[in-house]
């Protein structure tokens, strides 16, 4: 029987990076052989001669929008909105902070955030904009309409995940964002991709490497918490995905030629396995953990994950939880840096 208390291990604060190293490719990169369970330690420019030969490195290219909206009442109360998912034109899911007693239809007023677009901090600027409620808010969730949804970019910041203890800056709306992105819809970064720089990408591909891409736009399944440590009755929040045609072919091509498919971060192995790899779209509620049977993914370049997180669960399922929690362990003793800005394991 899974326990969630399983998954836990320890992580003194200042192993978060609270921002990324100074140059997209300058991290760590931690290598374990999940057959072996040996470690070897890297700089991540090493990955082209430590991934298997003629691997095909499959990336998110989903990108992260401003989602973080802040918003005022009429009788002056500030409330936070995160954007979660479009449910259609102007309608948008969202979570909300400091909403005690908001109402269905009531009308919020929105300003961009001092500094410019995009920004975080400080005095709000003049409205620009406004939102209206329209489900009555439950379990700090509803819907909103938007007046337009030219404010989210004139609005909104980047939703900085909430362990980095500072708001976003100027520098994240780059840095938070892939070299991939280009499909709007994701409020959080797959951050594996983060450590690809153009450069890199060249060096993998002269490798013999190719690359190949997912869309899987990363929503609220990607932190909310397991519930009562309960891993049965945990559901998780359904998250959209499409794998084009042309990804599907080359999958199929690798894997029929025994060449190592290369999962760049969780989401693409969510996708992959929602579908075994053939080309598809729509919502994954996948919830990968020891005892999944892998049937598109052979490896995997992931950052280090929450303790007691499901993203934790899925490395543990593929590379097995002991060997895991050994690697996370020897990661902590090394000085590696954790979590969405920090070093990166592959997993072969």
């Amino acid at each position: 029987m899974l326990l969630l208390d399983d998954f836990d291990y320890e992580l003194p604060p200042a192993a978060i990076a609270r921002y990324p190293p100074a140059q997209r490719d300058g991290g760590r990169l931690l290598r374990l052989d999940r057959k072996t369970g040996a470690l070897t330690h890297h700089p991540i420019v090493d990955l082209p001669q430590l991934l298997p030969p003629g691997s095909l490195l499959v990336v998110n290219d989903t990108r992260v929008i401003p989602a973080r909206l802040l918003a005022r009442r009429a009788t002056g109360g500030s409330v936070e909105l995160l954007l979660i998912e479009r449910r259609e034109p102007r309608r948008w899911s969202c979570m909300l902070r400091g909403a005690k007693r908001l109402r269905m239809g009531e009308r919020l007023t929105l300003a961009a955030p001092a500094g410019g677009a995009n920004a975080a901090g400080g005095a709000a600027a003049p409205a620009v904009g406004c939102v209206r409620i329209v489900t009555a808010p439950q379990g700090g969730r509803c819907e909103v309409e938007l007046e337009d949804e030219a404010v989210i970019e004139a609005c909104g910041a980047i939703p900085l995940p909430p362990y980095l203890a500072r708001p976003a800056e100027a520098s994240d709306t780059q840095r938070y964002q892939t070299i991939f992105a280009a499909a709007p819809g994701a409020i959080a970064a797959p951050t594996a991709g983060l450590h690809f720089t153009p450069e890199l990408v060249a060096r993998l591909e002269a490798s013999g490497a190719t690359l190949a891409k997912v869309t899987l736009h990363v929503g609220a399944a990607t932190f909310l918490p397991i519930r009562d440590g309960d891993l049965d009755a945990h559901q998780v929040e359904g998250e959209r995905f499409s794998i084009p045609e042309a990804t599907a072919a080359a999958i199929a091509t690798a894997r029929s030629a025994g060449r190592a498919v290369v999962a760049v971060g969780t989401t693409v192995v969510r996708a992959l396995e929602t579908t075994g790899g053939a080309a598809g779209q729509g919502r994954t509620e996948l919830f990968i953990r020891p005892g999944h049977r892998f049937v598109a993914v052979d490896a995997l370049l992931t950052n280090f994950h929450l303790p007691r997180s499901t993203l934790l669960l899925l490395v543990c399922a593929l590379a097995g939880r002991e060997r895991v929690l050994a690697a996370y362990r020897a990661a902590v003793a090394a000085g590696y840096r954790f979590y969405s800005y920090g070093d990166a394991m592959l997993i072969v």
